[in-house]
């Protein structure tokens, strides 16, 4: 492999508003709200905190044209995506396209906290979206 595997950077939760799911995860488990942040190019506003030591981001859409907008229509609330945690994204995903995994994203791209991103094809993952994170 020409990269390393770090650990499971989140889960993603796709929601219309991120504020009422925070508050049942807070009164459930007392995960606290720990960080928002906009991601214009993605066209979500981020919340993030961890339940059981295990992040969570939840993404709410800030566009009619957004991807999670998308995701909610079809689906609704609910798990969007898990995200890895690479060292080297570039190596990653170099190293997948030659063993036939299908990427969204051909480059990384900016995501939250300043993180460089890139999305695999849930067809490569048999229906789960994968996020590769540096």
């Amino acid at each position: 492999m020409l990269f390393k595997v770090l650990g499971i950077a989140h889960f993603a939760v796709a929601t219309p508003k991120f504020q009422p799911m925070m508050e049942a995860f807070e009164k459930a488990f007392g995960s606290k709200l720990e960080d928002t942040e906009d991601v214009p190019e993605q066209k979500v506003r981020t919340a993030f905190t961890h339940i059981g030591g295990v992040p969570f981001e939840f993404l709410e859409p800030l566009s009619n044209d957004s991807p999670i907008t998308k995701f909610l229509e079809k689906r609704g609330s609910g798990i969007h995506h898990v995200a890895i945690r690479v060292d080297n994204i570039l190596n990653a995903i170099a190293d997948l396209k030659t063993k036939g995994f299908i990427f969204i994203d051909e480059a990384p791209r900016d995501g939250a906290h300043g993180m460089k991103t890139a999305f695999l094809h849930p067809k490569s993952f048999h229906g789960i979206l994968v996020e590769l994170v540096e």
